[in-house]
């Protein structure tokens, strides 16, 4: 499609014409992207500019339209967008001849440690989880865009600070942090035994944390070998437990305040 969707909106066609319900329709499936108010408003010219209100009370009634069909029109931090639901996932998901890549449970730690204690440091990560954080996992929140550096600890060596951005909230399908799972939610996801929740979380119609191989895993062994034959660095480096870590040592640690920084 040559015109843009600016172009579309302001053609011969006005909003009395076509329908501010319509237009807005149009414009949110044919972004790659959310659009927010604002950005909604700018698509029309200033004679014809419908107020933020106007296009708050379009944009429920198309939420509203959409409940009995197959897509939604969902609110995330970027703004509004249309999103197939995830009851129909497992037949739109065979477009893609490729496998959904599988969750990785160190991935899986880090990014819930920097989202519920950020601003946080790889540190003080590597102190909750028991083990080094390997280099290959944070270089894959960051290409992914989950996570970003805010700043840096005023402390010897000024480590990085590590918190999420607004690209995650839009991938999880949230508008704000507060929406995060409470701990105790956590905690009694984690009771449920280690091979039926991952069995859950492979079915699930969507994948919140993607990694393209388990191989960050790996890494975080390897790290912790060369820690470990190290003779400064094992003085420094936090003691790895003999045992894997769980979900629910996870929850424990995020909620004790001793582990807080």
């Amino acid at each position: 499609m040559n015109e843009t969707a600016a172009d579309w909106v302001q053609s011969s066609q006005g909003v009395t014409d076509l329908g501010l319900e319509r237009i807005l329709e149009a414009v949110l499936l044919a972004a790659r992207g959310p659009l927010n108010l604002d950005q909604l408003q700018a698509l029309f010219d200033p004679e014809e500019r419908p107020e933020r209100r106007e296009i708050k009370q379009a944009l429920e009634a198309l939420q509203q339209a959409a409940l009995g069909s197959s897509q939604e029109l969902k609110e995330v931090a970027g703004g509004y967008r249309y999103q197939i639901k995830a009851d129909y996932a497992p037949w739109v998901s065979r477009l893609w001849e490729s496998k959904p890549p599988r969750y990785s449970r160190a991935l899986l730690e880090t990014l819930a440690l920097i989202a519920y204690r950020q601003p946080v440091t790889r540190g003080e990560i590597e102190e909750v989880r028991g083990v080094s954080v390997s280099s290959q996992i944070i270089r894959t929140l960051e290409e992914r865009d989950w996570i970003r550096v805010i700043g840096h600890r005023e402390v010897p060596g000024r480590p990085a600070l590590y918190a999420t951005t607004r690209h995650f909230l839009d991938y999880f399908n949230l508008t704000s942090l507060t929406e995060l799972p409470e701990l105790d939610e956590l905690r009694a996801l984690a009771e449920l035994e280690t091979e039926q929740w991952q069995d859950e979380l492979d079915q699930a119609p969507v994948s919140p944390l993607l990694l393209e191989e388990a191989s960050d895993t790996a890494m975080d062994a390897e790290g912790n070998e060369a820690a470990a034959a190290s003779p400064v660095a094992s003085e420094a480096a936090p003691s790895t437990a003999s045992r894997e870590l769980t979900f629910a040592d996870l929850a424990a640690r995020l909620s004790d305040p001793s582990t807080s920084g």
